[in-house]
């Protein structure tokens, strides 16, 4: 049973899916994967901020290249680790490991946040360009990964809201029943 709220805007009133159906918010509560994406999220933003700080760092001066290089390295690894825990939720909640519509675009940003961050290692890994380069490449998957953050961001407050109207009408239901 799918759920739909309406929304007045100035020039008229739609339908809108809500994000999780009921059954889709039971599966996202009891999945353990929640938890672990509501870990792994905080800390890969801790993460981003120190090593965003050692390449600016290492750009700046020229100093702490090794810091920022493990820094971009241990980033991309957490990142890799939300990603394969994020899919596996997804699939929990919405029975498909991406691109689930409710996260389409959330998706369809990781998916360049992952391929930025990949080309890093390659060119780490693969000596393809000098340090300042790579350090560089980091900072454009850097800027990719805080619109994907903004996406989730805005996603979870749209949840929050859902639930709060969901369970204002079923007080009102409640209320006017009795």
């Amino acid at each position: 049973m799918s759920m739909t709220i309406r929304q007045t805007s100035a020039i008229g009133e739609r339908a809108v899916r809500p994000l999780y159906t009921p059954d889709e918010r039971r599966r996202r509560d009891a999945s353990p994967w929640t938890r672990v994406q509501g870990v792994l999220a905080p800390l890969q933003f801790l993460v981003f901020l120190v090593s965003v700080a050692l390449v600016v760092r290492y750009l700046a001066t020229g100093a702490g290249l090794q810091a920022a290089t493990v820094s971009v390295v241990a980033k991309t690894l957490v990142l890799y680790a939300i990603m394969v825990t994020g899919a596996i939720w997804e699939r929990d909640v919405f029975g498909r490991y991406l691109f689930a519509p409710a996260f389409f675009w959330e998706d369809a940003v990781s998916m360049l946040v992952i391929a930025l961050h990949s080309a890093y290692l390659g060119a780490l890994l693969g000596g393809w360009l000098e340090a300042r380069a790579q350090m560089l490449l980091a900072l454009a998957a850097y800027a990719t990964y805080l619109v994907n953050a903004a996406q989730f961001l805005l996603k979870l407050r749209a949840a929050r809201r859902q639930e709060s109207t969901t369970r204002a009408h079923a007080a009102l239901t409640a209320g006017a029943a009795t």
